[in-house]
């Protein structure tokens, strides 16, 4: 019996911590192209990917995102999922985040994130609300589906779940099949947000239609989740998600040196699991991508 095919996203650098947190976070284009070929070549398929100006800040800024992306694909054959979350910034709000979509030079990927739950988070001192309302999401799935972008649907909670097959997939503006991120334990600073446990991971899951294929992962916060709520969801059925935007740490007390170190260990453990790793053209075969 053939042995599923287990695709790994890797998220190399988020929109909030940095350097002083852990000095091996990529946040330079080069930095981010070179750790995303490492990461290729540990096995990791789809490179999740968020920008910083060269102050090391979050950044929207399309030309980032494109010099990210053109870096990637002069190195490898990874799919680039371009993060349209809105920048850690004073002022931002949700349309800063797909700025990217209306430029003509951008370096398309061929996926980008498509957040679909109303959060408030609180990061220092500042307080984002995100209104992902339900015309939003309508309005850049669609946009996504026009260019040939396919959305991973970062869903925060079980009712931006249900969003997804309640609104998104009878409006059509969705391509089969249906890909999405269960973000879990941004709790902490995020109202409207789910913590992590397997018992919510399941009621997630259970949320998923039962008539037809959707693939999915967990984004699994923090250095206690981290590990084993991808290798939960790898065991459920879903891919594997590891990267420093989602955890610092590769073991209590001992930072990461690099994405591709838990790349690697996200390789092995889906390996003695009794699955394989898909290839990033695997990957495409999987997603259904450039159809």
């Amino acid at each position: 019996m053939a042995r599923r095919k287990v695709i790994i996203t890797v998220a190399q650098t988020g929109a909030f911590h940095g350097k002083e947190a852990n000095p091996n976070i990529p946040l330079t284009p080069e930095e981010i192209a070179a750790s995303a070929y490492d990461c290729y070549n540990a096995g990791a398929a789809i490179i999740h990917i968020h920008a910083r100006d060269q102050e090391g800040l979050s950044t929207n800024d399309p030309k980032v995102y494109s010099a990210i992306g053109s870096g990637i694909r002069a190195r490898c054959n990874a799919i680039l999922q371009y993060s349209t979350a809105p920048a850690n910034r004073e002022g931002t709000c949700a349309e800063d985040g797909m700025r990217l979509l209306y430029d003509p030079n951008l370096v398309k990927p061929e996926m980008c994130s498509l957040d679909c739950s109303l959060i408030g988070t609180s990061w220092g001192d500042r307080t984002f609300v995100y209104e992902w309302y339900r015309p939003f999401l309508l309005k850049y799935a669609r946009k996504m589906r026009d260019m040939g972008i396919k959305p991973e649907l970062e869903c925060f909670n079980p009712e931006s779940v249900e969003d997804v097959f309640n609104v998104l997939v009878p409006a059509g503006v969705l391509e089969e099949p249906v890909s999405l991120s269960f973000v879990m334990g941004m709790d902490r600073i995020s109202q409207g947000s789910i913590s992590f446990s397997e018992e919510n991971l399941d009621f997630m899951i259970k949320k998923l239609p039962k008539d037809r294929f959707v693939n999915f992962s967990t984004i699994s916060i923090g250095a206690k989740h981290h590990v084993p709520g991808m290798a939960m969801t790898v065991l459920k059925g879903g891919g594997a998600r590891v990267g420093m935007e989602d955890n610092i740490y590769y073991a209590p007390g001992e930072l990461l040196k690099s994405n591709a170190q838990m790349v690697e260990r996200a390789v092995r453990i889906i390996r003695e699991l009794g699955m394989e790793v898909a290839t990033p053209d695997e990957a495409r075969e999987i997603l259904k991508l450039g159809r």
